[in-house]
C-alpha cells in the first residue's frame, strides 16, 4: 500500500493558496509537519508555519529549510532570495489551511470513520477499539493522543487506500473549536465516551460543553454511547440521529443486567441482553472507568456483526493501554527510552524524534520488533523503515521478528545491524554487555513481550521510583507562559537537581519547549547541564571565586550580588573579549544576596572600568509574592527595585533585561512581568493562584514487599510502637527515611494510597522501609504498587505530616530513588 504522493498544485488548490518560489513540474508531497524540529523525509514534507501564543512558526522557516524542507505553507512570503530551489503555499491562515488540506484528503476516502469524543476515554476506546477489529479490517487511527486542532489534521493526512477503517479522537478545550476539526475527520459512526470535569473552564456550563462536542456527529449515521447519563443520553437524542446505547434502562440496545468481579477478583463478568438474546463477556479489569471504555467496544464489535464467541474471546484479551513512552537509567551508562504504545511508522517516528533529543552525541540504537497490521507490502514498509533510521541517524538497529527481517540490506553499511527470529533469541544470543554510553529505543508490537529486553537492559537499582512526567512538565510551562504578554522571556530554575527530579532531563524538556533561560544553583550544576548537551544560556545564582575559570570555560554567566564578588569576577575577567554576561542582583528586602542601595554607584563604576563585563539583567527577588497579607511589602519591593534598575540603566548607557517575580508572583503581579519571569516549583505543579489549571509533574512510587497478620501481643517496627488488634493486616514497604519518607511521616501521621485507598502508617519508620496497616484493603497483594504522593494524593499531604514544605521533600528525595521519566 504506497504512501499517496500529491504534486504542490493539487495541495496548492485544496488550500486555495498561491504559490511563490520554485515549483518544479514533479514537486510531489507525502508528509505534514508542523515543528521544524521533527523532520522526517525532508524532501517531501510540507513545512506549515503555524502562529503560536508566543512564537510564530515563520521564526522557524530557516530551521526547517536547513534541515531539507523545500516546500512551505505561510501566511507571510519571506525573501525567497535566501530560499533557493523552495517553493511557499501563501495562505491567509495557516491553522485552516492545514485543516482544509486534511479535509480534502479525508473526502478521498470512502471506508468508515469512527470518531470518538468525550471528556476522558478516548485514547483506552480508540486503542481497545484497534486491539479487536485488526484481525480482520486495515485500520489506520490517531497517533497517541493526536486529538486537537493540529493533532487531527495531522492524524487524518495518514489515510491510505489499503485502508478500510479509520479511528481518530476530537478533543476541544473551548467552544468553537469542533466546528473546524468536525469536517476534518467526517465521522460515519460516532462514540461518545463519557462527560468529565476535563477541560470545562473553557465553557459557559456543561450543557455547552456537551453541544461543543456532540458538533462532532453532524455526519455521522450512527453514535454509540452511555445511555445511564442523562445529560450525554438527552445531547445525543437530540442529533435525531440512530444510535447504540449500553444502559441498565430498557430502552438501551446493550442493556447491562451483571457486573461482577471475578473468582480471582482481577477480572470483571459482564452480561447484557441485545435483540432479546442474554450474552456475556469477562474483561481482564475491574476499575469503573475502564468497564464503561469496554461497554462501549462491545456496542461497536456487536453493531459491526462479529459473532459472540468471538467477542467473548477478544475482549478476554484486552491489554491495558500503556499510553506514556518511559525514559529511564540502562546498563553501562545507557538511556533507555520504551515506548511499546504503537507499533506502526508514525509512532516509531515520533519516538526516534524522541531518541534523537535525548542524545547529546551518544550513539543511537534501536531495538524494534515487527510492524503489525501495517496493510503495507512487507518490502515497501520497510524500505520505508530504512529510509526513516537514516532520516534520524540511528547507528545500530537490533531488528526482532519474522517480517522485519525484509529490513536486511536496506540499510547501509554505516549503520550496524542485528536480526532475530523473536525476543527469546535476542535475549539468549545478544551480549548485553555490548551496550555502553548509548541511547537506546525499545520500540516493539506487545505480543514480543519486549518488557523481558526492557528488563534485562535496565540498571538494577532499588524498587523505589520517582517518576517525572515531562508531558505535565511542559503543560505547567505553557499555563505560566499563557499569562505572559508577547516578548516576555522565561527563566526555568533547575537548581538542586531541578527540584529533585532531575536537571538533565528536565532541562532538555525545557529547552525543547523553548525557555530562554535556565538558572543553577552552583557552578557543577551548570557544567552538568553543558556536558550534557544543553545550549541555552544558563545562570549561576551562587558563583565562588574557585569556579569563575570553569564557569567561563562552560559559557555559564555568573550572579553578582556584592561590590566584593564584582570585582573578583572583573579582575578575573581582565583580558578577556567580551562581552562577558553578568547579572547584577539587586536587594530590595528578602535580604539575602544583592547590591543594597548606597553600592549601586561604586557598581556602576566597576562595570564602566572593566567594558568586557556587559549586564546581561538586573533582577531582584520578592519574600512574600504568594501571601495577600504582604502584599503591600511585595510592592514597595518592586518600588525599590524599579528606582534601582534606573539608576543601574542610566549608568550603564544600556537597559538590560529587569526580571522580579517567580512562580507565585506571575498570576498575581502581571504588572511586574518586566522583561522576563522566573518558574521554579511552579513548573512542578505547585502554586496557589485559581487561574492556572497546573497538572502534579512528580511521583513518588514504592512496593508491597510482604504482607503480615498480628496476632495476639504483637507489635510492628523498631521500639514496639506499632500496635494493633489481633488480625490486622500489616504491608512492609519499600521506602524509607534514607529515601526521603522521614521519620515525622510514621505512627499514624501519614496515609500512602494502596489500590486507590488510604493506608495509614504504623510504627516508626524504618531507614530502607515503613509498614502500613492494610486491614480496610482486603485485596491488596504482594507487589503491589504504592504510591507516596502523586496523582490521588498531592505532595501537600506529605509535606504537611512533615512540618515541611514541598521544596524541602523533593529536594530531599535520595539519589538512590531511581528516576523514571514518563512522556504521554
Amino acid at each position: 500500500m504506497p504512501n499517496p504522493r500529491f504534486s504542490i498544485f493539487q495541495l496548492s488548490d485544496a488550500m486555495q493558496g498561491r504559490i511563490y518560489g520554485q515549483a518544479p513540474a514533479g514537486a510531489v508531497v507525502e508528509h505534514l509537519i508542523t515543528d521544524s524540529r521533527n523532520v522526517a523525509f525532508a524532501p517531501a514534507s510540507l513545512f506549515f508555519a503555524l502562529p503560536g501564543p508566543r512564537r510564530d512558526g515563520h521564526s522557524f522557516l530557516p530551521d526547517a529549510y536547513r534541515g531539507g524542507v523545500r516546500y512551505f505553507a505561510v501566511s507571510i512570503v519571506p525573501d525567497l532570495n535566501e530560499y533557493p530551489d523552495a517553493c511557499f503555499i501563501k495562505v491567509s491562515d495557516t491553522l485552516a489551511a492545514l485543516q482544509a488540506l486534511a479535509a480534502w484528503r479525508r473526502r478521498l476516502f470512502h471506508s468508515p470513520v469512527i470518531g470518538i469524543t468525550g471528556s476522558n476515554g478516548k485514547t483506552i476506546v480508540k486503542e481497545w477499539l484497534f486491539q479487536l477489529l485488526h484481525h480482520e479490517r486495515h485500520i489506520v487511527r490517531s497517533p497517541r493522543s493526536y486529538n486537537s486542532q493540529i493533532g487531527v489534521p495531522l492524524s487524518v493526512w495518514q489515510l491510505q487506500p489499503g485502508h478500510d477503517l479509520a479511528l481518530f479522537e476530537a478533543g476541544v478545550s473551548r467552544s468553537g473549536e469542533m466546528a473546524r476539526i468536525a469536517p476534518v475527520i467526517g465521522c460515519t459512526m460516532g462514540i461518545f465516551t463519557a462527560l468529565g470535569d476535563a477541560h470545562s473552564e473553557g465553557f459557559p456550563s456543561v450543557e455547552a460543553k456537551l453541544r461543543e462536542k456532540s458538533e462532532l456527529f453532524q455526519s455521522a449515521q450512527i453514535i454509540f454511547y452511555g445511555a445511564d447519563d442523562s445529560r450525554v443520553d438527552a445531547a445525543v437524542q437530540a442529533l435525531g440521529k440512530p444510535v447504540f446505547r449500553w444502559g441498565a434502562s430498557a430502552e438501551a440496545e446493550l442493556r447491562l443486567t451483571r457486573t461482577a468481579p471475578s473468582a480471582d477478583q482481577r477480572s470483571t463478568v459482564l452480561e447484557a441482553v441485545y435483540q432479546g438474546r442474554l450474552m456475556g463477556i469477562e474483561i481482564p479489569f475491574s476499575d469503573r472507568a475502564s468497564i464503561h471504555n469496554a461497554l462501549l467496544c462491545w456496542c461497536v464489535l456487536l453493531h459491526f456483526k462479529i459473532p459472540d464467541q468471538s467477542i467473548r474471546e477478544r475482549m478476554a484479551r484486552l491489554e491495558a493501554v500503556e499510553m506514556r513512552l518511559e525514559i529511564r537509567e540502562g546498563i553501562n551508562e545507557c538511556t533507555l527510552i520504551n515506548d511499546s504504545y504503537n507499533s506502526d511508522l508514525n509512532a516509531l517516528a515520533i519516538a526516534l524524534d524522541v531518541m534523537a533529543k535525548q542524545a547529546a552525541g551518544r550513539r543511537r540504537t534501536l531495538i524494534l520488533s515487527d510492524i503489525l497490521e501495517s496493510g503495507r507490502d512487507a518490502e515497501k514498509l520497510y524500505t520505508s523503515v530504512a529510509d526513516l533510521l537514516c532520516e534520524k541517524g540511528v547507528q545500530r538497529v537490533f531488528a526482532i521478528g519474522a517480517q522485519i527481517q525484509a529490513l536486511q540490506g536496506k540499510l547501509p553499511p554505516s549503520v550496524e545491524t542485528n536480526f532475530f527470529p523473536d525476543s527469546a533469541d535476542f535475549l539468549r544470543r545478544c551480549d548485553v554487555d555490548s551496550f555502553s554510553k548509548e541511547i537506546i529505543l525499545i520500540k516493539g508490537a506487545r505480543r514480543f513481550g519486549f518488557e523481558r529486553i526492557a528488563d534485562r537492559l535496565a540498571r538494577k537499582v532499588h524498587q523505589t521510583s520517582l517518576e517525572i512526567n515531562l508531558s505535565a512538565l511542559a503543560h505547567n510551562l505553557r499555563q505560566f507562559q499563557q499569562l505572559l504578554a508577547p516578548g516576555v522571556r522565561t527563566m526555568a530554575m533547575v537548581k538542586a537537581a531541578a527540584y529533585g527530579s532531575g536537571s538533565v532531563e528536565t532541562a532538555k524538556l525545557l529547552e525543547l519547549q523553548q525557555v530562554d533561560y535556565l538558572a543553577v544553583a552552583y557552578a557543577d550544576e551548570g557544567v552538568e547541564l553543558r556536558r550534557s548537551g544543553i545550549r541555552l544560556p544558563i545562570l549561576v545564582l551562587n558563583p565562588e571565586e574557585a569556579v569563575f575559570d570553569m564557569m567561563t570555560r562552560y559559557r555559564l554567566e555568573p550572579e553578582l550580588y556584592s561590590l566584593r564578588i564584582l570585582r573578583s569576577f572583573a579582575r578575573f575577567s581582565a583580558g578577556m573579549e567580551g562581552p562577558v554576561a553578568v547579572h547584577l542582583k539587586i536587594e530590595t528586602g528578602m535580604n539575602r544576596l544583592g547590591f543594597a542601595e548606597e553600592d549601586l554607584q561604586e557598581a556602576v563604576a566597576v562595570m564602566q572600568a572593566h567594558p568586557q563585563l556587559r549586564a546581561a539583567s538586573v533582577f531582584s527577588h520578592l519574600a512574600a509574592s504568594e501571601d495577600p497579607a504582604h502584599d503591600d511589602f511585595t510592592e514597595r519591593q518592586a518600588a525599590r527595585f524599579e528606582s534601582a534598575y534606573e539608576r543601574l540603566a542610566q549608568g550603564l548607557g544600556h537597559r538590560p533585561m529587569r526580571h522580579l517575580l517567580n512562580s507565585a508572583g506571575i498570576a498575581r503581579f502581571p504588572q511586574y512581568h518586566f522583561d522576563m519571569v522566573r518558574l521554579g516549583i511552579g513548573l512542578y505543579g505547585f502554586d496557589a493562584s485559581p487561574r492556572l489549571l497546573l497538572q502534579p509533574v512528580l511521583s513518588l512510587r514504592a512496593a508491597v514487599s510482604q504482607i503480615k497478620t498480628l496476632g495476639p501481643d504483637d507489635t510492628v517496627g523498631y521500639g514496639r510502637r506499632g500496635t494493633g488488634a489481633p488480625g490486622t493486616r500489616i504491608a512492609t514497604i519499600s521506602i524509607g527515611y534514607a529515601d526521603g519518607l522521614l521519620r515525622a511521616a510514621g505512627n499514624g501521621k501519614f496515609s500512602v494510597l494502596i489500590r486507590g485507598q488510604r493506608a495509614p502508617l504504623i510504627g516508626n519508620v524504618c531507614m530502607d522501609m515503613c509498614m502500613a496497616d492494610v486491614s480496610n484493603i482486603p485485596d491488596a497483594r504482594e507487589g503491589d504498587p504504592v504510591t507516596v504522593f502523586g496523582s490521588g494524593l498531592p505532595l501537600e499531604e506529605l509535606a504537611r505530616a512533615l512540618g515541611a514544605i514541598p521544596y524541602e521533600v523533593l529536594t530531599g528525595i535520595s539519589p538512590r530513588v531511581k528516576r523514571v521519566y514518563v512522556q504521554e
